[in-house]
């Protein structure tokens, strides 16, 4: 079954008109209406000067971070635990200890706080976990303590999510509509992530209840976007605009490769596994910039921030096997194209995960050295602060 699938989603390359791409040699400033592919490199050295800080060390593999009403952070590590960083100072004992399926890529991935978290204390997990016999994917809802040294399973806000040895996507995040956005990945099913009665491949839109909001794009359906590989970092743009990065095949249908940046809205589809690339298809989303190398990216944010007045409103993406953060610049005059795009930290903190803005205004990124693929040394995974 899955190998007629895949050459099912062969059938459908074959059939797709591909745009003229505009390529870029180590660099690209967009053209009126192409899709910028990056044939060599990932892009110019950034000339913004920073600083970097190391908050903490000690991590193993830190896939997501939540930042508390007071100054508290929560990050998960994909083993399988929750730690506190308070007062800048990593607590040693875990605030939790999540039970998780034995998968390549997936365990105790994403984590998000409650919009109302200073009344109800609750926050969200996106876990790999045994149910009903087999590994899947869910969103757990937990509690923290008052004293916030311990927290309790309140109850599975989403469960059944298709899981696979890769691709279990897994980031959340609450957007500026009070709504729980859930990242997943196409569990190694890659027609799934074309059907709205499948939760792999997408990304998802609840309420903090868990339940479907009427005014979801599909109806009767969590789904809020269609055709998604393995999406590991978004970050809204404005109220109804998102950016959205996705990785790209790994041989699939004998493609490779071409990680994507998106601009998206509520409905689109970005067209997995039937384009890629710069390729164009009726209903789908051509992406704003694109590789042919492999990166691929983790977590994204937009640069809220002040102390770097030169990154404002700038999309920054983690990215794993290319070792560094790519800063996107957007242009204000047609607000889907690429800019221009710049690399920061090249080969310089190894592997980059989770990316997001914290409540100091500041840039925070996690490294994921210790992941098995890359250089997990004496320090082990660091929690980072980008200033000036």
């Amino acid at each position: 079954m899955r190998s007629r699938r895949l050459l099912l989603s062969a059938l459908v390359v074959l059939t797709t008109s591909a745009t003229a791409c505009r390529k870029s040699q180590a660099q690209g400033t967009a053209s009126p209406a192409d899709c910028i592919l990056v044939e060599d490199g990932w892009g110019p050295d950034g000339t913004v000067p920073v600083t970097v800080d190391v908050v903490a060390e000690g991590l193993e593999v830190p896939w997501g971070v939540a930042f508390l009403p007071g100054g508290d952070a929560l990050l998960t590590e994909r083993p399988g635990r929750v730690r506190l960083l308070r007062g800048g100072t990593l607590q040693p004992q875990p605030v939790a200890t999540v039970p998780i399926a034995d998968s390549s890529e997936g365990g105790l991935l994403g984590i998000a706080a409650h919009p109302d978290f200073a009344t109800n204390r609750q926050f969200y997990l996106y876990v790999t976990t045994e149910a009903d016999g087999k590994a899947q994917n869910r969103v757990e809802r937990w509690t923290l303590s008052p004293e916030g040294t311990s927290a309790t399973f309140e109850r599975v806000i989403l469960g059944g999510i298709p899981s696979a040895k890769y691709h279990d996507g897994g980031r959340l995040r609450f957007g500026p509509d009070g709504m729980l956005y859930v990242g997943t990945g196409d569990s190694r099913e890659p027609d799934l992530s074309q059907d709205p009665a499948s939760t792999a491949g997408k990304l998802l839109r609840l309420t903090p209840e868990g339940a479907i909001p009427q005014d979801n794009p599909f109806a009767n359906s969590p789904a809020f976007l269609l055709g998604v590989r393995n999406t590991q970092g978004f970050d809204w743009k404005d109220a109804t605009t998102l950016y959205l990065t996705d990785h790209g095949p790994s041989g699939e249908t004998m493609r490779r490769a071409h990680d994507e940046v998106n601009v998206v809205k509520a409905g689109d589809n970005l067209g997995w596994p039937g384009i890629y690339s710069c390729e164009t298809q009726s209903g789908r989303i051509t992406p704003s910039l694109t590789f042919d190398d492999a990166m691929p990216p983790g977590g994204a944010a937009v640069y809220t921030g002040t102390a770097i007045a030169e990154w404002k409103d700038s999309l920054l993406v983690g990215t794993l096997g290319s070792r560094h953060l790519h800063r996107v610049v957007f242009d204000a005059q047609a607000p889907n194209r690429v800019a221009k795009h710049e690399v920061y930290l090249r080969d310089t903190y190894g592997r980059l995960r989770d990316v997001l803005m914290g409540p100091d205004g500041h840039l925070y990124v996690t490294t994921s050295n210790c992941d098995g693929r890359g250089d997990c040394g004496p320090r082990k995974d660091l929690l980072l602060r980008i200033r000036r």
